[in-house]
């Protein structure tokens, strides 16, 4: 017996039922209809449980962002040195000195150790401290190293690979991070004396325009998510609809036929909660192996939090129950048939609209700071954007409805694509609320990040075009600066160095009444052209003296007089730390011909003073604690220059600091943020690529009879594939269209609320075009299921 025949009997047996019991009679009815109707409804459960299924996947992923954020932190915090300090060496310390370096733009984290004793502290993930000469090294670089596209990197890293770090040593499956082995390493200058590892790091809170980057972010990304998870519930509504007016024909009342559907969704949302499920164990597996903008995590860390995986568990199958009801909510089920809505009724604007404008109104009068920066009333915000996005969702169907009414005539596709839209135009409006939410949002999102990225950005006044790349060499030796000189030089791929050794000299003699200190100055030694990137020197030559005056004013001309001037003895070797006069002086008379000049903003930004010479009027050996330093230009047109010059840096030295120099800077925090919205934007994309396609494709099969009977009586299969295109079109660009005035006006709340003004138009057109390429893209993957429903066969029936 079937299932229409249990339902006729049970019918007759019993009178209307109410409450709860009804419910779940109804409801159980509807799961057994889904369960077993054949083929055709297993058909449709999978498609709903596939489109909920790839809804319910994200969803856990983003429960699962609070675990691996922690996770990340812990790891970081346990790897932290402890007990750092001037204190002796005992049997459980160590000297550790950071040599973090760059590879092709990826960064390289590296640690230099020295054990003070045989009990010294190990950091997490490694059982024990490499030897001189040896390093422990993370599976992601031990793995670039062995590739031919780790050859330079490994010229960097003179070191034999004596083991793997383990996952608590790492804050990510990717990280590129090493320990190694120094027998030389002191206490001083980069280096430092810890006594463990595991200090907590402290974060620095957001600031308000971060904050609500954030709140509104995470309801932009995750509303594309719900709708398509209310769309799928609702795949098969029209073979649906013929089960229902089946089921009034054998005596169901009206509710009962409402509910009986709305269980049938509820059985495709619960196998969407399975397939999510699964989905998310497997990409969970998987996800070690991507990153996206330089982010990825291990497997365990993509744990969901319990309640916000509660939430989604619970929440699923209530949507699909109530979204169900409220669709069947303008139907009225007959038992000779179904008429949505009747013919003449149209949507009405008037309950449509108040949504947005409520949203917008929520976000306008609660959303700014306070005075003293702080935000509040975050569930506000975050009520006042979720509730704009669900206004542009319900205005799109009104807005097709509206348009693909009055267009008339055109070539035989429009014709048919425009009459399918104005009899049923809920579907195609749907299939697109997806991207129209998607768009708005993103829309909004890169108007505020362009109002306030200059918040987040510091001019540096450095120069890249004068040279890339400043080098400060760690080391007091003379002669290894002048040998780090030389190496630069002939560098592969270095086009010119201008380099500089440093030192200090004061006064000779005592202090003088009224003095606290010696007067001193700086000593810069260096060749011809690159004084005149430090000053503005005119002429010169091998053997010229210049007094350097500070351009910016920072330091007093009467001051700098005291000790360079032409003709005065200065001492080269003073102890700066003690301020005493070492027990052989080296005494040097600047020459009288010497001329004064001002100085000039050097690529690193900075305006030395002082004394500037050139090789041969000074001999570097008669300063103390010289200190080598280079800003290196790099040949553009050579292939890895910067690498090659990263490695003649790490060979004279390990220690040795290698800055990239650049114009701006970006606060790390903006950054961070910037990188995590990149990084669900790029997961929200491919899951509305996906949610289309499946759309796009339960739509055709409800219309495969359809197409087989149009090309049965000599329809051309190009006219209806250019029909299914304008089918998709019309609504795709009505919901850009409304996407670009819904994103901007969001946008100048968003503005508002941050206190900013101004729109940067250029930044609107990215996002749109980015929907419209992925609608065609989408469109043009259903062309082969296309060709395949417009066969004969699909005329049979059973």
């Amino acid at each position: 017996m079937s299932v229409l025949d249990d339902e006729r009997a049970a019918g007759q047996q019993r009178g209307p039922a109410a409450g709860g019991a009804s419910w779940a009679r109804d409801l159980a009815m509807g799961v057994r209809f889904a369960a077993g109707g054949g083929r055709e409804g297993w058909v449709r459960t999978i498609l709903t449980a596939v489109g909920v299924g790839l809804g319910v996947m994200l969803l856990l992923g983003a429960a699962s962002v609070p675990h691996i954020m922690e996770g990340r932190q812990q790891r970081s915090d346990a790897r932290n040195p402890i007990g750092v300090g001037t204190h002796p060496p005992s049997a459980h310390s160590l000297v550790l000195a950071p040599v973090e370096t760059t590879f092709r733009g990826d960064p390289v984290r590296g640690v230099l150790l020295r054990a003070d004793g045989p009990g010294s502290s190990v950091p997490p993930g490694v059982s024990a401290l490499p030897r001189p000469g040896e390093m422990v090294v993370s599976p992601a670089l031990r793995d670039l190293l062995a590739s031919p596209e780790g050859r330079l990197l490994r010229e960097r890293l003179p070191f034999k690979i004596a083991g793997t770090i383990g996952d608590p040593g790492l804050v990510g499956p990717g990280e590129l991070t090493y320990y190694a082995g120094h027998a030389s390493l002191t206490a001083g200058d980069s280096a430092y004396r810890a006594t463990g590892f595991g200090a907590s790091g402290t974060a620095s809170a957001m600031g308000p325009e971060l904050t609500l980057l954030v709140i509104v972010a995470c309801v932009v990304l995750l509303m594309p998510v719900a709708v398509f998870i209310a769309t799928a519930v609702r795949f098969g509504g029209e073979r649906r609809d013929r089960r229902l007016a089946a089921l009034r024909l054998v005596g169901a009342d009206v509710p009962t036929t409402r509910r009986t559907a709305a269980g049938e969704a509820l059985f495709g949302a619960v196998c969407g909660l399975l397939v999510g499920g699964v989905l998310f164990l497997a990409v969970r597996q998987l996800i070690g192996a991507v990153t996206l903008w330089d982010v990825n995590a291990f497997p365990f860390d993509v744990t969901p939090d319990p309640a916000l995986a509660a939430l989604v568990v619970s929440a699923v199958p209530v949507v699909a129950v109530l979204v169900t009801l409220f669709a069947l909510r303008g139907v009225a089920i007959e038992p000779l048939g179904v008429v949505r809505g009747g013919t003449h009724r149209r949507r009405r604007l008037w309950w449509r609209l108040p949504l947005p404008l409520a949203g917008a109104a929520l976000l306008w009068f609660f959303g700014k700071p306070r005075a003293d920066g702080a935000v509040v009333h975050t569930e506000v915000i975050a009520g006042g954007a979720v509730l704009f996005l669900v206004g542009i969702t319900v205005l799109l169907p009104w807005l097709v409805e509206v348009v693909v009414g009055r267009l008339r005539g055109g070539p035989v596709p429009w014709q048919l694509a425009t009459r399918r839209l104005r009899l049923s135009s809920s579907g195609a409006a749907r299939a697109v609320s997806g991207v129209t939410v998607a768009v708005t949002g993103a829309i909004a999102l890169q108007l505020f990040f362009a109002a306030v990225q200059s918040d987040f950005m510091k001019v540096t006044g450095q120069d890249a075009d004068r040279a890339q790349l400043e080098v400060a060499l760690p080391g007091k030796d003379i002669a290894t600066a002048r040998k780090m000189i030389g190496e630069f030089r002939a560098t592969r791929g270095v086009r010119g160095v201008l380099a500089t050794v440093h030192g200090s000299a004061g006064r000779p003699g005592p202090l003088r009444a009224g003095e606290d200190f010696v007067p001193s100055t700086e000593v810069t030694v260096g060749d011809c052209a690159t004084l005149r990137e430090l000053a503005h020197t005119g002429e010169c030559r091998d053997g010229d003296v210049f007094i350097v005056r500070d351009a910016g004013r920072t330091v007093d001309d009467g001051y700098l007089a005291k000790t360079a001037r032409p003709g005065a003895r200065v001492l080269l070797n003073r102890d700066a730390a003690t301020d005493r006069a070492p027990a052989r002086p080296q005494l040097w008379t600047i020459p009288k011909a010497s001329r004064v000049v001002p100085s000039r903003r050097d690529p690193t930004g900075q305006e030395g003073f002082g004394i500037f010479a050139t090789p041969g009027a000074l001999d570097t050996t008669a300063l103390a604690d010289p200190v080598a330093r280079a800003m290196v230009r790099i040949d553009p047109g050579v292939p890895d220059a910067v690498e090659y010059a990263r490695n003649t840096a790490a060979r004279i030295d390990p220690a040795t600091d290698v800055l990239a120099l650049q114009n701006l800077t970006r606060d790390k925090q903006f950054a961070s943020v910037r990188t995590g919205l990149l990084v669900a934007s790029t997961a929200t994309l491919a899951l509305i690529a996906v949610s289309m396609l499946v759309s796009t494709l339960e739509q055709l099969r409800e219309r495969r009879r359809l197409l087989s009977v149009l090309v049965a009586f000599g329809a051309r299969r190009r006219t209806l594939a250019w029909s299914v295109l304008w089918q998709t079109a019309v609504p795709v660009a009505l919901g850009l269209f409304l996407s670009v005035t819904a994103g901007v006006g969001l946008g100048v709340v968003l503005l508002r609320m941050a206190g900013k003004s101004g729109i940067a138009w250029s930044v609107i057109w990215p996002p749109v075009a980015a929907g419209g390429v992925l609608v065609v893209a989408v469109t043009l993957l259903t062309l082969p299921s296309l060709w395949r429903m417009m066969r004969p066969d699909g005329l049979r029936t059973e």
